[in-house]
């Protein structure tokens, strides 16, 4: 069975918004956008390629899909990513999209559970990879359907902005089963739930 994994960039306060770049989200009056990018380092790149090696498809929510379908299709054909993203399945989460362009991608209609439920179940032995995606990732938590978390804490305090462990998250315990070290400063740590959980 493959496993959901929410893979995100957050701050060392916890905040996911916007990392790419100054206009990937704004709301809330967020002014820190592209956070992330001064920290990114031939380390993080590695263990990106290290990561997505490992993935049978993409699970995103709206806005997150909307970013990457406006990015990826018309990337650089040098970018080591384009090809990969471009050809992996996506899944996207939304109530508000009637269709899919992005190719490889289909809408997950209807209840959220059961739907995750039939991804974990389709064949495959990666993991189905959660990115950015925030308020997606909160849903999946609090239908306990996280298998685990590949968090990137990156050395910075924002202060403000969409924290990943907000909006009424279950409390829930976790293991640390992994991390590593970036040359800039990224902590990754992967924790996993207790089996059963």
């Amino acid at each position: 069975m493959r496993r959901i994994v929410v893979g995100t960039f957050v701050s060392l306060d916890g905040v996911y918004q916007a990392p790419g770049s100054p206009e990937e989200d704004t709301e809330g009056g967020f002014e820190h956008g592209g956070w992330q990018l001064p920290f990114f380092d031939a380390d993080a790149g590695r263990f990106i390629d290290e990561s997505y090696a490992a993935t049978d498809g993409l699970l995103l929510g709206r806005m997150t899909y909307q970013i990457f379908a406006a990015f990826w299709p018309t990337a650089p054909s040098e970018d080591p990513f384009a090809g990969q993203m471009n050809s992996m399945p996506k899944y996207v989460v939304s109530k508000t999209l009637k269709e899919v362009t992005w190719n490889n991608s289909r809408l997950i209609k209807g209840n959220l559970a059961e739907g995750v439920a039939k991804l974990k179940r389709d064949p495959g032995s990666g993991h189905i990879a959660v990115v950015g995606s925030g308020k997606l990732a909160q849903s999946l938590m609090r239908l306990n359907l996280v298998d685990e978390y590949e968090l990137w804490v990156h050395p910075v305090v924002l202060g403000s902005g969409k924290r990943l462990f907000d909006g009424g998250v279950p409390k829930t315990p976790l293991k640390l089963v992994n991390t590593r070290t970036t040359g800039s400063g990224i902590v990754i740590l992967t924790y996993q739930p207790p089996m059963g959980e």
